[in-house]
């Protein structure tokens, strides 16, 4: 990869976590409007603002031939499920102060990909990963035996996205047409909901005050902006690469949890914690030195 594709991967790598860590600073200024309805827009706007996207980068003729792949279709059903409900899950840890437990799902999140790959792929993994996700599952466990309670949104939040994160990678289609497919998967039971099924304050947008509508359909932009941004940044940089920026978005969150919306670490977090960035350190030693290994063998067979 030459210079100019590495930086601008890096770019969008860096502003795809950025949103990702800076965004429950956006879902905070809606909080007074209930989890599902927010989940209703960001599926609404984000079919309006991916037809604006294939318009724009003329993908129709593409998005036409996976309509005609049944198959594949109802893959992206399934992975609309769980996008959908990892969205879903998201909005309601950090509207109702458990923001910290959403920033440890998703430090938990590689270590279960690592999992998954084993489990799925057939990707064989070195010691080092396995020790790795070992210390992860033990944190968990040991917090349900010290402290008798499981981080449940943490492992809904990271087992969501790592399954969905599978299913994408399987199919390998083009990830602006599988977003718009899986919102409009999600579009019928959400458009339902918003304008036939809630009745609340906020449900009723010509009820609503103009800022209160436009953060609503920023919901779209929110949303597809840095998945997309992630989409380039893994076209232009090696996985390796791609690795060390996903720790940013977390790193950010939990930030944001304790240092501007006063989340209290609590005993049990702060053991879930420990034993899950130990498990980080390993991981991340381990990409180091395969990375360092890596580069020493291609000089020695050049």
């Amino acid at each position: 990869m030459n210079k100019q594709s590495t930086r601008r991967g890096m770019l969008c790598a860096l502003g795809a976590y950025l949103i990702w860590g800076l965004a429950p600073a956006y879902f905070k200024q809606i909080q007074q409007v209930p989890a599902i309805e927010i989940l209703t827009h960001r599926i609404i706007w984000s079919v309006f603002f991916m037809a604006a996207l294939l318009t724009l980068f003329s993908k129709w003729a593409q998005a036409r031939a996976v309509f005609r792949q049944g198959r594949t279709l109802l893959m992206l059903g399934l992975t609309s499920l769980l996008v959908g409900g990892n969205w879903l899950l998201y909005i309601w840890a950090v509207n109702h102060h458990h923001m910290l437990e959403a920033s440890l799902g998703y430090f938990i999140n590689p270590l279960v990909n690592i999992l998954l790959g084993i489990l799925f792929l057939g990707e064989r993994f070195r010691k080092m990963q396995w020790l790795a996700v070992l210390l992860a599952a033990c944190g968990v466990l040991m917090q349900l035996w010290k402290f008798g309670s499981l981080p449940l949104i943490a492992l809904g939040l990271a087992f969501s996205f790592a399954f969905y994160g599978l299913l994408r990678k399987k199919l390998g289609i083009d990830p602006q047409i599988g977003m718009l497919i899986e919102t409009l998967w999600l579009l019928p039971a959400g458009a339902w909901y918003l304008f036939w099924f809630a009745d609340s304050p906020t449900s009723h947008l010509g009820a609503n005050s103009l800022s209160l509508n436009l953060l609503l359909i920023s919901a779209g932009i929110i949303t597809t902006v840095p998945l997309l941004m992630f989409a380039d940044a893994a076209n232009n940089l090696r996985l390796s690469t791609l690795g060390f920026f996903q720790y940013l978005g977390p790193t950010l969150m939990f930030l944001l949890a304790v240092f501007c919306y006063g989340e209290v670490m609590t005993q049990d977090k702060l053991f879930a914690f420990s034993f899950i960035w130990l498990a980080l350190a390993v991981f991340i030693f381990d990409a180091v030195m395969w990375q360092k290994k890596s580069r020493q063998t291609r000089r020695g067979i050049a």
